[in-house]
């Protein structure tokens, strides 16, 4: 944050905790501290577990090992109780995304001003390091959902599968003339729900995880007001750990929930568009 003489006021406080570290205008604006924490956390998370596999032992595992086991072990079993189909893919998918979108999310678990007070001693006053309160960031993941879903909807129906389920369900009929009548609106519906599922992707972990962002910047600034100005910067300092502590705890259940549920939405309608209607 740049120095200044005068004190900031909330306001301030806040739009500066919520503006991106920028390059670029217009369209090809790029968020670099998406790209670069988004990055960095899936190389050196995956990075991580590539190391463990290789290392693995079949006898007894290690603390780390035996992590990761569970939570592949946890995902693994969501996919075989929930995608009947084969593939290969779904998987491997399901883990990346939970592990992913959990450990991105975790960053909000750290201090607000930490990050960002730490690159301001190297000139960077800007910088949101929590990649799941960037609209562009859940949008991506959940466009490469919708991707993979026409992928699957093409290889397990054809075409022409996916073409007639298109114009005839939900509403169906065996009398021609009425089903011509109503493959527009069928095509209208089914249009209507397919955009939805990357939508509400995108926006339910967005929301959920600039919400609390913006609950954590503004418990910065509650403790600093109920310090007062003749207790100085220790009574609010001491503020601030009380209430982000007690904030926190609730947050984590709030950080997994969000990376699940992305996770299941993906293999349910992964799972549906490998189906027939």
């Amino acid at each position: 944050m740049a120095t200044t003489s005068a004190p900031i006021t909330g306001n301030e406080y806040i739009s500066h905790h919520l503006v991106n570290l920028q390059a670029g205008s217009g369209f090809w604006t790029f968020h670099l501290d998406t790209l670069i924490v988004s990055g960095l956390i899936g190389c050196t998370v995956f990075g991580l577990m590539y190391f463990v596999g290789r290392r693995a032992t079949a006898g007894v595992p290690g603390k780390l090992q035996a992590f990761i086991e569970i939570v592949v072990g946890m995902v693994d079993r969501q996919v075989k109780d929930t995608f009947h189909g084969k593939s290969e893919l779904v998987t491997p998918l399901a883990i990346t995304v939970f592990i992913w979108i959990f450990c991105m999310n975790a960053i909000d678990l750290v201090p607000v001003d930490f990050i960002p007070g730490l690159l301001a001693l190297f000139g960077v006053h800007y910088f949101k390091a929590v990649p799941t309160t960037d609209p562009n960031a859940t949008f991506a993941m959940s466009l490469s959902v919708f991707t993979l879903i026409i992928v699957f909807n093409l290889r397990f129906k054809g075409l022409g599968g996916f073409l007639h389920e298109v114009f005839t369900a939900p509403f169906h009929s065996h009398n021609l003339l009425l089903q011509l009548v109503l493959a527009p609106v069928n095509f209208v519906l089914r249009m209507i729900e397919e955009v939805a599922k990357p939508v509400s992707l995108a926006l339910r972990l967005f929301g959920n995880m600039f919400a609390g962002e913006v609950l954590f910047i503004l418990v910065v600034l509650l403790a600093g007001a109920w310090s007062g100005p003749t207790l100085g910067s220790a009574a609010s300092f001491l503020g601030h750990v009380v209430l982000s502590l007690g904030w926190a705890i609730f947050h984590i259940l709030i950080v997994t929930l969000q990376a699940f549920v992305f996770m299941m939405l993906t293999i349910v309608y992964l799972t549906l568009a490998s189906e027939s209607h």
